[in-house]
């Protein structure tokens, strides 16, 4: 089966402003918030749920035989091609009015996501990867994505959402290796830190305990912006995990190495 790119590019977009119109609205308005998680904080809001149902609308229409994974609406279809959503990443982020979330879609083939959205609508960004192209857009200007190129821990600037993630002791050594070795360390960005990484921004994110809907889309992207991200024992990203995206192959390599010796 060979799929149309050209198609699947126009999807993810028209998917992505079909989301932005559901979530756009309701952004720093008082919105009610529900908890997904018992003796914890996993927040939803009807912007999560009213914009996947609208992405799921969009695939359906272009694709409907492929396959959809999204983090609200579940599992539906069977195919060797999958959509995998994640409507607003950074739930946490949307609903204190800070614009670093975004609207995650991601495409993959027998398991590995070969293209990838992230859309930030409130502004009015757009980071895309697609086979042999990556592109960041906003304001109608379309320009290339390219990683920071660097190479050494050293020099190297991280982001994580939150170092309590890493709360688990022996969690917290590996954390703890990154953060001595490495020059500067940003936190709370969610999925907007993958981003910021394929424009030359970061060197290095780090992040355990990834589901395949925070991490799917940003995989094409970083690596079609020269980038490499794999999970911490090298494995394949794209069905989540613990995982670390750097700016360059020579870099994760590095950061693995520090990260598994610990």
């Amino acid at each position: 089966m060979t799929i149309d790119l050209a198609k699947v590019e126009a999807t993810l977009l028209a998917a992505a402003d079909a989301a932005a119109a559901m979530t756009l609205p309701l952004f720093r308005t008082d919105l009610g918030v529900d908890n997904k998680l018992a003796g914890g904080f996993d927040p939803v809001t009807e912007a999560d749920r009213s914009a996947e149902t609208a992405i799921r609308a969009v695939i359906a229409n272009a694709f409907p035989d492929h396959a959809i994974i999204g983090e609200e609406w579940g599992n539906s279809g069977e195919s060797e091609y999958t959509w995998i959503i994640d409507p607003v990443d950074g739930t946490r982020a949307f609903i204190t009015g800070v614009p670093v979330w975004g609207t995650l879609i991601g495409f993959a083939h027998k398991g590995v996501a070969i293209a990838g959205i992230m859309s930030q609508p409130f502004i009015g960004e757009i980071f895309l990867g697609t086979p042999g192209s990556a592109t960041y857009r906003r304001n109608g200007i379309t320009r290339p994505l390219r990683t920071s190129g660097q190479t050494e821990l050293a020099a190297a600037n991280v982001f994580t959402t939150t170092p309590s993630l890493f709360s688990a002791p022996e969690l917290m050594a590996k954390w703890k290796a990154i953060e001595a070795a490495t020059q500067l360390q940003r936190f709370g960005l969610d999925c907007y830190g993958y981003a910021l990484l394929a424009a030359g921004h970061a060197d290095i994110v780090i992040e355990p305990f990834l589901n395949t809907y925070d991490i799917a889309a940003l995989v094409p992207i970083i690596r079609q912006a020269g980038g490499a991200i794999s999970c911490w024992d090298g494995s394949e990203p794209t069905g989540g995990g613990n995982v670390v995206a750097a700016a360059t192959p020579a870099l994760l390599e590095k950061a693995l190495a520090l990260v598994n010796a610990h």
